[in-house]
């Protein structure tokens, strides 16, 4: 019964993505919604990055790993303007960070 739950919502799931993607292959979006796209990955990363820091868990100051891997976020960001690139390099850092148990 479990897996057929965890089937069903994952086919539940791909629908909900690609009926937006069949429906809308065809057409073509204003310059002002593509313009407002732009600032959906980096607000989603503000808030994820302000969770993180605002409630890091049981009311603890956020660790050393995640101090650094923000600071590092911000720097790669004013340097290259690219959200890959600072996506990539802020979890390196984090992840490595917390690999080498800082």
């Amino acid at each position: 019964m479990v897996m057929l739950t965890i089937i069903l919502m994952g086919l539940c799931s791909y629908a909900m993505r690609a009926i937006f993607i069949l429906a809308l292959s065809d057409k073509t979006f204003p310059p002002m919604a593509l313009r407002a796209l732009e600032y959906v990955a980096p607000a989603v990363m503000a808030s994820l990055v302000m969770t993180m820091l605002v409630a890091p868990g049981e009311g603890s100051l956020p660790a050393v790993r995640e101090v650094a891997g923000l600071a590092t976020a911000a720097a790669v960001a004013l340097l290259t303007r690219n959200h890959i690139y600072v996506l990539t390099t802020a979890m390196a850092v984090y992840w490595g960070m917390g690999y080498l148990n800082l």
